[in-house]
């Protein structure tokens, strides 16, 4: 059994590893390496999946986690905290209709959409990073 205390540390570890799938599932679609692309991405879900999963568990379990920083810091982490909290809502939506096009082999559908879901999913991965950096490590 995972410690509880151990979930945010794997959960900024998921979301690190999701961040370098999401980029290099890009360069195999840019070069044109579709199984490469597909096995990036659904390993990129899949973090994504495990770390909504270790989040909830934590959180349900533990409560609010609250930020103790001060000064330009807390501003900082609270405007990174709202958009990727926004965002994050907004992108799940998103990341199941561009599967599902995928899925579908609607991929000019899944182009257009997917357009949109990479940059957002990578800005909520790097700043779920960023978020646990400061609520953790600073």
């Amino acid at each position: 059994m995972i410690p509880l205390e151990s979930l945010p540390t794997i959960d900024a570890f998921l979301n690190a590893a999701s961040t370098v799938l999401l980029v290099t599932g890009y360069v195999m679609i840019r070069g044109k390496r579709i199984a490469a692309h597909r096995a990036c991405m659904l390993s990129a879900l899949a973090c994504s999946i495990l770390f909504l999963i270790g989040y909830l568990t934590y959180h349900f379990q533990i409560g609010t986690t609250r930020y103790d920083g001060e000064g330009i810091l807390r501003p900082i982490y609270f405007t990174i905290l709202t958009t990727h909290t926004i965002l994050a809502m907004v992108l799940g939506p998103m990341v199941i209709i561009t599967l599902v096009r995928a899925l579908r082999e609607r991929f000019d559908r899944h182009k257009a959409i997917a357009r949109w879901t990479l940059p957002i999913w990578l800005y909520v991965s790097v700043t779920g990073v960023v978020v646990y950096l400061m609520l953790y490590q600073l």
